[in-house]
């Protein structure tokens, strides 16, 4: 009545603006002028009837009008939590006001298996011009009923959560969203029951379709971006596995997917996409999938930093803990729903522990990816630390709860991906290293005296076709006992290896070096040169070795003496040359001063015929 009359009284004080004034204008002034009046009126009714205690009237007044969204249910509803799932709403509704209390935006619900959270409000006057719906951001709670009082006195329900299918929610979403009927004449009461095997901290909030619309795309973008960031790196890792026969790959491609699986659940997109007709997984999986995961990651580390060859004990920890976490989601799929948290909280706070002592005791023993490594899964890992937080119910549901994995995991992926392919090149470059260990002497990287007689006989070869010299070189190192006197042990074993850079520097792409003994290297120059060209050789190899080397003192340089041969001219077969050039520098006397020594033209010796 008191409404109505304020609309009649409206109507007939402003008769004269409809002449100056747009009708329609006119009329949506008139609206909201209705709302912000009918509201008040309702504030004042509930504060003269005196509907709640005394601390009610500092309460904050639920406003659908605002701009601001999402409109929170902040301390304007009431809650009380009932055992038993055959309290009617009608009897709640009946409840004396001694057991409610005023609800809190950031309250923790201590719920339990067999328990119920009550929560009621009366919702005024407000727009009505498109839908409005009661979210509830928290996709892993088990029901949420919205009991709405029609007309008629009896109470409509509608229910959303992981214990009913998606499919059959009044609107299927990542989490329960509930339709409201919103009138801008009267204030609406409501009841919200929740039901969850464990605690409760999401909050009640208030969205109108169109901003509903806005955040979703938003959300969807940002989800997008990471689900494919995740499946870019498990088909990376599972083709590298493939390809490079790596189990490390392939066990990163089942932690990446199984995390992302763990996103999916906790997110909603999978109970929305990928198991919408299956509930009790939809319950279970939020709980399930997280645990798998940790038991991969701990494989996943054993296996990257090569565990099994470092430490027998702490492979068979990680590996047995990776095993026990599959006895651990058996577990929470058997056990009573209340007790879920219980065994997934302590287990993966335990594994995340195991990896990281795993992970650091690598690094220090030598390993070259542990700490980066660990580096790159220490965002997840902090990550972590709020959605376990919320499940042991020491925090409410927030955003880092939600999706503070997928930063973590969004900075994860690409450190621990550089790391695989970092460590696949190291391993090919050993394998290859252990594979040419017969052709290439290992300490210096020059081929060894198989090879090169190898090279020397096709080049002897080819050189006799073309009609042309090439040139075989031998080189000693003959002052490494010296060295060792004047400059240390450590000095001379580092010389020969400054010989073989310098030989290498020295040689052209088409010519060969080799390491023919611990004192001795070869060359091998292709040609075609003179025997003027062929001259300057020795002495330019002698004058570069002779040079200062970096990191060693300045006397500390190499004394080197060269025996060469033009072949096939001096030595028409690799056997005869080596044992020429070899004879040469055997007879050169130990205070020789000359550095460079040429063979002469090879005659081959006469066969003595007797009659």
């Amino acid at each position: 009545m008191y409404l109505r009359a304020c609309n009649i009284l409206l109507r007939h004080q402003m008769p004269c603006l409809s002449d100056t004034v747009n009708i329609h204008s006119f009329n949506k002034q008139i609206r909201a002028f209705r709302h912000a009046l009918a509201a008040a009126a309702w504030w004042l009714l509930a504060s003269g009837l005196g509907l709640a205690s005394p601390a009610a009237l500092a309460r904050t007044v639920l406003d659908l009008s605002t701009p601001a969204l999402p409109v929170g249910l902040m301390d304007w509803g009431d809650y009380r939590i009932e055992t038993g799932a055959t309290v009617s709403p009608a009897g709640i509704a009946a409840a004396s006001g001694s057991g409610w209390q005023p609800t809190h935006p950031e309250a923790i619900y201590p719920l339990t298996t067999g328990q119920a959270l009550w929560i009621r409000f009366t919702l005024p006057p407000a727009p009505d011009a498109e839908r409005w719906y009661l979210e509830i951001p928290y996709s892993s709670v088990d029901r949420v009923s919205l009991f709405t009082l029609d007309s008629a006195g009896q109470w409509n329900e509608q229910s959303a959560g992981d214990t009913i299918a998606v499919n059959a929610w009044p609107v299927p979403h990542r989490h329960p969203l509930l339709p409201m009927a919103v009138s801008a004449e009267e204030p609406r009461k409501y009841l919200v029951r929740i039901e969850n095997a464990h605690s409760f901290a999401a909050p009640l909030r208030f969205v109108s379709e169109s901003y509903l619309s806005r955040t979703e795309q938003r959300t969807s973008l940002i989800l997008g971006i990471y689900f494919g960031l995740a499946g870019l790196a498990v088909m990376l890792a599972a083709l590298s596995a493939a390809s490079l026969r790596d189990t490390a790959y392939g066990l990163y491609a089942v932690s990446v997917a199984l995390m992302a699986l763990t996103q999916a659940a906790i997110t909603g997109i999978a109970g929305l996409h990928l198991w919408p007709e299956w509930p009790a997984w939809n319950d279970l999986s939020p709980l399930v999938l997280p645990v798998l995961a940790v038991a991969s990651l701990l494989w996943f580390s054993s296996a990257v930093v090569s565990m099994p060859a470092r430490s027998r004990a702490l492979h068979h920890l990680l590996t047995g803990m990776g095993g026990v976490g599959i006895v651990i989601s058996a577990g929470i799929v058997m056990v009573e729903p209340s007790n879920h948290f219980q065994l997934m909280v302590p287990y993966i706070v335990i594994s995340m522990f195991i990896v990281v002592a795993a992970l650091l005791w690598a690094g220090r023993h030598g390993d070259r990816y542990g700490g980066w490594l660990l580096a790159g899964s220490l965002p997840l890992i902090a990550a972590s630390v709020f959605p376990l937080a919320r499940l042991s119910g020491l925090i409410p549901v927030s955003f880092l709860t939600m999706y503070g994995m997928q930063i973590g995991m969004a900075i994860e992926l690409p450190i621990v991906m550089v790391v695989l392919m970092l460590r696949s090149q190291h391993r090919r470059e050993n394998m290859r290293r252990i594979q040419g260990l017969d052709r290439v002497d290992p300490s210096t990287g020059l081929i060894n005296e198989q090879v090169f007689i190898e090279r020397m006989t096709r080049m002897i070869a080819r050189s006799g076709r073309l009609r042309h010299q090439g040139a075989v070189l031998l080189i000693d190192l003959v002052n490494s006992e010296q060295i060792q006197r004047d400059f240390g042990r450590r000095a001379a074993e580092e010389l020969p290896l400054r010989v073989a850079e310098r030989l290498l520097s020295t040689a052209r792409e088409i010519d060969s070096a080799a390491r023919l003994s611990e004192q001795r290297f070869g060359m091998l120059v292709e040609g075609p040169f003179s025997a003027e060209e062929a001259a300057t050789l020795g002495p330019r190899i002698v004058a570069r070795c002779l040079m200062p080397y970096k990191g060693l003192p300045e006397d500390c340089v190499a004394q080197i003496r060269v025996a060469y041969a033009l072949v096939p001219r001096q030595g028409p077969t690799a056997e005869i040359a080596l044992a020429r050039l070899a004879q040469r520098l055997t007879s050169i006397p130990s205070d020789s001063k000359r550095a460079v020594f040429m063979l002469p033209d090879y005659k081959a010796p006469t066969v003595a015929h007797f009659v």
